[in-house]
């Protein structure tokens, strides 16, 4: 047999490992793509995911169902982009982000504690009798006999993540307006206001800006305005040094703090969640800003 020229030897041996190469690369992309959970029915459990027994026709038609499904809600998000409703914004108009109307207009909020760190604080939201979402619970001090907590009673409200397509997390865009108003009925204590913001210094936690909102008592209720330069900054709990204006157009949730030192119960009733654009207030950011060399 007729020994091969090196340089045609050197070509297909080339030849052939590329083509296996490709193989390898499809044959790892396809079991990326099967154990992705989003790329399967999101609502199905672990244990209907990692059955065999699913026919191949019928995974094929769910990772069709979530193409389809995202590549509609991609083309409304970028006919939105076109429309730009900021440009619809006109002088000091409100956008009520929030209206609390009835059981289906709470569903975006969601309550934490320091029971999820051992402490014995507790916190709900409920529709009130007045057809509105009350924040409620108990604030507990007492701190969790682990050895390790060292600060607690905490209750906290936020709104829940909403997402785009494919899974990527939606954004509130703030950036036409600059203060943010809230109309409550309150029980006379101190709250915080909450602005969950894309991580500065992390993308697996947002950075939150924070302001104080104190609340009257009795049975009027109050309308609070808080200009978003009044938001300071912190990160995992700490007040940072340097201060920095809150990324409007990155705005992932808003929330409510209680945490006021005081145990005993708390109740907050809240009507509305808006924002509006006020010409009359010019400042730029009420904390000094460093400047680093």
């Amino acid at each position: 047999m007729a020994m091969l020229p090196k340089h045609i030897f050197s070509h297909l041996r080339e030849k052939t490992w590329r083509t296996l190469w490709q193989c390898q690369q499809r044959s790892n992309l396809h079991r990326q793509l099967t154990a992705v959970p989003f790329l399967t029915n999101s609502r199905q459990s672990s244990s209907d995911q990692s059955s065999s027994s699913n026919p191949p026709k019928q995974k094929r038609e769910s990772y069709l169902s979530f193409i389809n499904k995202n590549v509609k809600l991609l083309s409304e998000e970028m006919w939105t982009k076109l429309k730009s409703p900021n440009l619809d914004t006109m002088f000091d108009q409100n956008r009520v982000l929030w209206h609390f109307d009835g059981p289906d207009s709470i569903e975006d909020f969601i309550v934490h504690s320091d029971a999820e760190i051992g402490g014995k604080s507790s916190a709900g939201v409920t529709m009130s009798r007045n057809n509105k979402l009350l924040f409620h619970g108990n604030l507990c001090t007492e701190l969790p006999r682990d050895g390790e907590t060292k600060r607690s009673g905490y209750c906290a409200l936020r709104t829940k993540q909403s997402y785009r397509s494919f899974n990527r997390k939606q954004a509130m865009d703030l950036t036409p307006f600059n203060v943010l108003k809230l109309r409550v009925r309150g029980d006379g204590r101190a709250y915080m206001v909450n602005l969950m913001i894309k991580g500065y210094f992390t993308e697996s936690h947002d950075d939150v800006w924070s302001y104080f909102m104190f609340t009257r008592g009795g049975p009027y209720w109050q309308d609070i305005t808080i200009p978003f330069t009044k938001f300071f900054m912190s990160s995992r709990g700490r007040v940072q040094d340097k201060q920095m204006p809150p990324d409007l157009e990155s705005v992932n949730a808003i929330g409510l703090t209680m945490g006021d030192a005081v145990d005993g119960e708390f109740m907050l009733e809240i009507d509305s969640i808006s924002v509006s654009y006020d010409a009359t207030h010019t400042e730029e950011y009420t904390y000094e800003m460093y400047k680093s060399q």
